[in-house]
């Protein structure tokens, strides 16, 4: 029987050969590679990746795709498959510790949390290849001074190099989401873009910065970053947070909680 795409999971199957053939040569798997997919689904992708050689560690949370998935794969000695919610996943326990390369077509409902989550195994992660929603992708890779700009991009930057592939169209997919889809690759940096000394820090002065993006620095981050501390760090406190690059949120992040 056809599985059903279940919405709560957001499911949305790739079925375009052209479009998997152009993410598996973006991938470039090789036979020692360890590759964790995650939300293989109908094995659209892990089909051609299980057939490189790559060893393959399949994360899905639909038990009953996760049921197909074992069927399909019960001969091939390369391929494990793992029911469970990826965002709840100890990368280092599911990989023995070695060092993994990410892909999988990430559910639209969770994927900024789940981008989370995975960028703080970047140490452990080789590179990463992802299909998301278009407008997420956008702001990973943006620029300060815009929109697109805030909390998403500043943590995929300061851990990774983000660079969009290429566009998918709803017609890639059955059934076929209202929105478009990118393809981005992700590789975490060998050493830090800037330095950071409290990563808690940092990471709370970006939220509440951007939480309040509307308002100026002075304003989102009254209380806990005095506006004298702002201009001692050579930051106009009457900025908005988009205009404020990596290396001016990790200055920033040094007098968190340094009020006056």
């Amino acid at each position: 029987m056809a599985h059903r795409a279940r919405k709560r999971f957001g499911q949305n199957f790739l079925t375009d050969s052209t479009v998997v053939g152009r993410i598996v040569d973006a991938i470039d798997p090789q036979p020692d590679d360890l590759v964790v997919e995650i939300g293989p689904g109908q094995a659209a992708l892990t089909q051609p990746l299980a057939d490189s050689g790559a060893e393959l560690v399949l994360v899905e949370i639909d038990r009953d795709l996760a049921a197909q998935l074992r069927k399909r794969f019960a001969g091939r000695q390369n391929v494990q498959v793992r029911e469970g919610d990826a965002l709840q996943l100890d990368f280092h326990a599911l990989t023995g510790g070695r060092r993994f390369r990410l892909a999988g077509n990430l559910p639209y409902n969770i994927s900024t949390p789940l981008l989370f989550h995975v960028l703080g195994w970047s140490d452990h992660v080789r590179d990463m290849h992802f299909m998301l929603q278009q407008e997420v992708v956008r702001r990973m890779a943006a620029t300060p001074g815009g929109k697109a700009w805030g909390r998403l991009s500043l943590m995929c930057q300061y851990h990774c190099a983000v660079t969009p592939l290429f566009d998918v169209p709803p017609e890639a997919f059955t059934p076929a989401p209202r929105v478009h889809s990118s393809i981005v690759r992700l590789v975490p940096h060998e050493s830090p873009p800037v330095r950071i000394d409290d990563m808690a820090a940092f990471e709370e002065t970006v939220s509440r910065a951007f939480s309040q993006r509307r308002k100026t620095l002075r304003n989102s981050l009254r209380g806990r970053i005095d506006p004298g501390a702002m201009e001692a760090a050579g930051i106009d406190p009457g900025a908005r947070p988009e205009t404020l690059g990596l290396a001016e949120f990790a200055e920033l992040s040094r007098w968190w909680g340094k009020t006056g």
